[in-house]
C-alpha cells in the first residue's frame, strides 16, 4: 500500500496533482452558479430599465 501512494517517487506530484484537480472540479459548480447569480442580476436590472424608458415614452 505505501509503494502505491508513494508512486515510484513521484507520489507527491500525482496526489498534488489529483487534489488540485479535485479542487478545482469542487470550485466549479460554485463559480457557475455565482456567475449565473450575476446574470440573472443583470438581466433584471436591464429590463427594469428598459420597463422604465417605455413608460416614459408613453407619458
Amino acid at each position: 500500500m505505501k509503494e502505491f501512494f508513494a508512486m515510484g517517487g513521484y507520489g507527491f506530484y500525482v496526489w498534488s496533482s489529483m487534489g488540485f484537480a479535485l479542487f478545482l472540479m469542487l470550485l466549479e459548480p460554485i463559480y457557475l452558479h455565482m456567475q449565473h447569480k450575476s446574470i440573472v442580476k443583470h438581466i433584471q436590472r436591464q429590463i427594469r430599465r428598459e420597463s422604465a424608458r417605455s413608460k416614459e415614452n408613453q407619458s
